[in-house]
């Protein structure tokens, strides 16, 4: 069965506002478009609703028995419609997440290529963080979640392992190291090269790892970002040691990524989250791809 929408809505218009004028302006229709809703939901029942002349308008006896079943069916239809937007709403909206800069090079594009292509309505809010600052922001609960350095475990935080990235170096083509595939990191100390800096917990964890196997390496340029090492690595200002994602492909094509060995050294990227955290639907479907990114 056909149910007229528009003509139960506009005889409750005429029964609510006393005339067709009033139910035109109500609804926001002409006069005229009222009279035909009528009619037409008048036919289709094969009864009089509304008795009309040219000075007055009044519900027939028919009218207002049907009168409370009108209203009641629009009122149910309007929140069935409420509901099915309400829940459409829930399952899309921003999400928030922080990360460290390196991720954003390789990584998280991918997974964010998927999540697009799944979730369009989406939009996703960046926040690039040292570490330490990734988790300030998930505690800060300025992010839902988000990707950091391994370190020492928050009380109030998860921590997730997504993915391992090692330590390489970056030289120019023309640098006394760029033929060599893999190098010893002892050999590094004859040339200039571009370390994190103190803040960074890339240079903490390169720090522990050195002195542990005996390597001492000093920086003659210090960085926060392995962006802007590679950027002096690609204007011959030294080699440089990044973590590999870090290494965009193409971008610098005179940069060579060589691998670093005895000892071999690297970082775990983790997911992390508030223990206590309810994610919203959109980032709960982001924070599972990426879990499904580390499975695969």
């Amino acid at each position: 069965m056909k149910i007229d929408t528009l003509g139960v809505q506009a005889f409750v218009a005429i029964a609510e506002g006393g005339s067709f004028r009033q139910a035109a302006q109500t609804l926001n229709v002409t006069q005229t478009a009222i009279t035909q809703r009528l009619r037409k939901l008048e036919s289709y029942l094969g009864v009089v609703l509304v008795e009309r002349t040219t000075r007055h308008c009044a519900l027939t006896e028919i009218g207002e028995r049907f009168l409370p079943q009108a209203r009641r069916l629009l009122g149910e239809l309007a929140d069935a419609l409420t509901e099915i937007r309400e829940t459409g709403m829930s399952q899309r909206g921003d999400v928030s997440i922080a990360c460290v800069p390196t991720i954003g090079v390789q990584y998280l594009p991918r997974v964010l290529r998927r999540f697009s292509a799944s979730r369009p309505h989406d939009r996703v809010r960046i926040l690039d963080h040292a570490s330490s600052h990734v988790r300030a922001a998930v505690l800060r609960r300025e992010a839902e979640f988000g990707i950091g350095v391994a370190g020492e475990q928050h009380p109030e935080l998860t921590s997730v392992p997504l993915t391992t990235d090692p330590y390489v170096l970056v030289c120019r083509d023309d640098h006394p190291l760029a033929k060599r595939r893999r190098v010893k990191w002892s050999a590094l100390g004859a040339h200039a090269l571009i370390f994190a800096g103190e803040v960074s917990a890339n240079r903490g964890l390169l720090d522990v790892a050195l002195e542990t196997n005996g390597v001492n390496l000093r920086a003659f340029y210090e960085v926060q970002r392995s962006s802007t090492a590679l950027g002096l690595v690609a204007q011959g200002l030294g080699a440089a040691v990044v973590p590999r994602l870090a290494v965009q492909k193409d971008v610098f094509p005179m940069v060579r990524v060589i691998e670093l060995i005895e000892p071999d050294v690297s970082r775990t990227l983790v997911l992390l989250a508030r223990k206590a955290a309810h994610l919203s639907p959109a980032a709960q479907a982001l924070y599972d791809m990426l879990l499904d990114q580390a499975s695969g």
